[in-house]
């Protein structure tokens, strides 16, 4: 009878969009170094039973270094050895789950990963609970629904300022945020940033430095990106959290809390659509594979399109609520007017900011708030004017001379994919 019931649940999964009750209200939540909730059993499961098994990291720069991510990898190998591990490395300095949401499919989710870890604690910190709930909730919910046996983590990181409401015993906002939509879906999290606290608290560790202090662990640098020791914290808090949830573990079908949304208006929906060469106009050309930029940027991008010439346009056409461009900013980054349904954005967009002594990928708002049912068109075309480079003078030497030089000219747009919250349109 419970296999019927089992079975009646999970066609009502299929069948009908999720329920979602009155949206959340934000609260702060209390603090604790591990929270189970239902555990990672599906992966301790196939870890156990010495099968291969694929460990994703979602999230930003701290994750991006070789730091927690690599050594909780080489944990796992050692604590399993009859495990195959595989790592899957997607993370991405400077972003957050905003665009984490966009690129999980491309960057994770289609090496199918046995477990998920998200880290956006620190890059969703000015973000308002209420995008956070968005966009963490379609990662979960495009998870799942990917593979309702992926186990997914949370891991809160430590940045200054962070250690605040730490003290009072409560998470930072962007995690109590988190903590809210672990807790309607069972998700287990690992509060990295309690332990960095408790051991300041102590006088055991110094959160931000340049230079080592007798005695103490030297966290950081800059408050943010932890040293070698910092990271040894991280993965020995989480070699601690999976041993604990170890000891209680069962596998679990996911599937069946999809029925219950926490938020009405998440992004599950959201997706990364490669450009098309038919939704180009003027000078654009593909890059080719030796190319500086395509090696640097074609790993996480795809293939990056470029144009140099004013007047060159990407035009296309979506069902949905909104549109970005996966993009670059760079030092000879251009400008762009933005038209949606016919209607020029008042302001041109720059390509370019006080950071552009380099390339790095960037995200491009286009439209958004649109009626979901209705088709969209949206065009960008590269203005014949470069942006103005004094933002980036206080970074330079002698930024008279320089900002002449060929590095900060040219009108250049260079982009990969469109991420949208519906469909792209033929």
């Amino acid at each position: 009878m419970k296999t019927v019931f089992a079975v009646l649940a999970l066609s009502l999964v299929a069948l009908f969009p999720a329920i979602s009750a009155a949206d959340p209200t934000y609260h702060a939540v209390q603090a604790e170094l591990v929270k189970p909730r239902d555990g990672l059993g599906n992966v301790l499961a196939k870890l156990e039973a010495g099968e291969t098994v694929r460990v994703a990291y979602l999230g930003g720069s701290i994750t991006a270094a070789n730091g927690w991510r690599v050594k909780t990898t080489a944990w796992l190998k050692e604590k399993y050895p009859d495990a195959t591990i595989e790592e899957i490395h997607a993370a991405i300095g400077g972003t957050g789950s905003d665009l984490g949401v966009f690129r999980l499919e491309r960057d994770a989710l289609r090496h199918k990963p046995d477990l998920l870890f998200v880290e956006f604690a620190v890059n969703d910190g000015g973000a308002s609970p209420d995008r956070i709930w968005k966009a963490m909730e379609g990662i979960v919910r495009q998870t799942w629904e990917t593979n309702p046996k992926t186990d997914i983590c949370f891991v809160y990181t430590y940045r200054v300022n962070y250690e605040e409401p730490l003290r009072k015993g409560e998470c930072p906002q962007a995690a109590s945020a988190m903590e809210l939509l672990a807790d309607h879906y069972g998700i287990p999290s690992v509060n990295f940033a309690k332990k960095i606290v408790e051991l300041e608290s102590d006088g055991k560790l110094t959160f931000q430095s340049d230079q080592p202090e007798e005695g103490k662990i030297h966290f950081s640098k800059d408050g943010v990106h932890p040293l070698d020791a910092g990271h040894e914290i991280y993965t020995e808090v989480l070699a601690n959290a999976i041993q604990q949830m170890a000891a209680d573990a069962h596998p679990v079908d996911h599937q069946a809390k999809l029925a219950s949304a926490f938020v009405s208006d998440h992004w599950q929906a959201a997706k990364m659509v490669p450009i098309n060469p038919d939704m180009l106009s003027g000078n654009w050309k593909a890059l080719s594979e030796d190319a500086t930029l395509q090696k640097r940027f074609g790993n996480r991008m795809g293939q990056i399109y470029e144009a140099t010439e004013p007047g060159s346009k990407l035009t296309f056409r979506f069902r949905g609520s909104s549109a970005k461009l996966y993009d670059l900013l760079g030092p000879d980054g251009g400008q762009v007017i933005i038209t949606v349904d016919g209607k020029p954005r008042e302001k041109l967009v720059p390509r370019f900011d006080s950071y552009c002594t380099y390339h790095r990928i960037a995200t491009l708002s286009l439209a958004g708030d649109l009626d979901p049912d209705k088709v969209h068109e949206v065009t960008v075309e590269i203005h014949p004017d470069q942006p103005d480079r004094q933002p980036v003078a206080f970074r330079l030497k002698n930024p008279e001379e320089e900002l002449k030089a060929p590095k900060y000219q040219g009108t250049n747009v260079r982009a990969s994919q469109i991420l949208v919250l519906g469909d792209i349109v033929p």
